[in-house]
């Protein structure tokens, strides 16, 4: 079992349009509810169409009633349009009671619904992440950060006939 991934320590490696796309991510930070963890996690999403939607993530003290930076930006996509490819995901994460000097992965669920995403589009997503600064991991397609993933195949029932 493999993961690929690979990290770039210069953003100008990347295209201008993943250039933006991490700023925003990062920007989007700011824009975070993060009362209880002050974990701030900020994402940009680059639809096929060339549509951005952003999202951050939104704590709730009645746990686990929150969500995540990239299930906000991913279903904000889906409601706005429909159908529409995300070809590329940035997320950076901050924090004011930590030093977090590496990228930080999403978590299982994101991980899960994004996945979900990619196989319906029936085309790799990339992701971007990173932190305020430095290096950015690279991801080419969401299937490399969910490996054994649960693909919900079984749960489509097919008609008996009967």
């Amino acid at each position: 079992m493999h993961i690929r991934y690979y990290e770039v320590e210069d953003m100008e490696v990347l295209s201008k349009q993943e250039q933006e796309l991490v700023a925003l991510s990062r920007q989007m930070c700011d824009q975070a509810y993060a009362p209880y963890s002050a974990f701030y996690v900020g994402a940009a999403v680059l639809l096929e169409n060339g549509e951005v939607v952003k999202g951050s993530n939104q704590e709730n003290g009645a746990y686990p009633s929150g969500l995540c930076a990239e299930r906000v930006a991913a279903f904000a996509a889906s409601a706005m349009f429909p159908g529409m490819p995300m070809k590329v995901m940035a997320v950076s994460a901050r924090s004011n009671r930590m030093k977090i000097d590496k990228p930080v992965s999403p978590c299982g669920a994101c991980r899960q619904v994004l996945l979900e995403y990619e196989l319906a589009q029936e085309a790799p997503m990339k992701i971007l992440l990173t932190t305020e600064a430095g290096s950015i991991t690279v991801i080419d397609q969401v299937r490399d950060l969910l490996p054994l993933a649960f693909s919900g195949n079984g749960l489509k029932n097919e008609p008996s006939g009967e």
